[in-house]
């Protein structure tokens, strides 16, 4: 079994490098996917922990919370990589609400822990997220927004599982007359 303490101060970590670097602004939103299984050295879907999930959200509230951001936590591929989030953000980004509620063999933990945690919880088909984690090789990418940059992580793994994040920009429009502002992540 992995370090819980020490696991939470590793996501802690990463999120603030990533917060940090995306320069989010409160309302926006983080996607947060996890393996828990992979976090054990699984294969991925294989070994889903609810120890590992809490660790790993006892990490992620106090930034969010921080920041005033959303946090989205991808289900897995079972539930078609739907996401838990709170009824504010599916409201305030008009996200279609589906009706499910996640578990620990269809949804995966980190999200069984989410519905459990968060204060008016949904689960949304899709996102279009502003900057995200991903642990384990859950695939976030289909819910970031279109412009996605890697953030190279200090930390390349969280426990056993493999560690990418990124954060998003706007659309670069026009052409060699125009001009842009600043990427707030360079």
């Amino acid at each position: 079994m992995v370090d819980l303490e020490q696991l939470t101060s590793q996501v802690q970590a990463a999120v603030r490098q990533l917060t940090g670097v995306a320069g989010l602004r409160p309302g926006q939103i983080l996607i947060v996917g996890c393996s828990t299984s992979e976090v054990l050295g699984h294969k991925i879907g294989t070994a889903s922990n609810r120890e590992v999930a809490e660790a790993v959200y006892r990490a992620l509230e106090p930034e969010v919370q921080a920041n005033r951001l959303y946090l989205a936590v991808q289900c897995c591929e079972h539930l078609n990589r739907a996401l838990v989030t709170e009824r504010a953000c599916a409201e305030k980004y008009g996200l279609e609400i589906v009706g499910v509620v996640p578990h620990l063999k269809a949804g995966g933990a980190l999200s069984v822990v989410a519905m459990e945690r968060l204060a008016d919880p949904v689960v949304v088909e899709s996102v279009a997220a502003h900057a995200g984690l991903d642990i384990g090789d859950t695939l976030i990418g289909m819910h970031l927004k279109r412009v996605a940059v890697p953030v190279r992580p200090q930390l390349k793994a969280i426990g056993a599982a493999h560690l990418t994040m990124a954060r998003t920009r706007p659309k670069l429009v026009g052409g060699e007359r125009a001009h842009y502002e600043p990427d707030p992540g360079k």
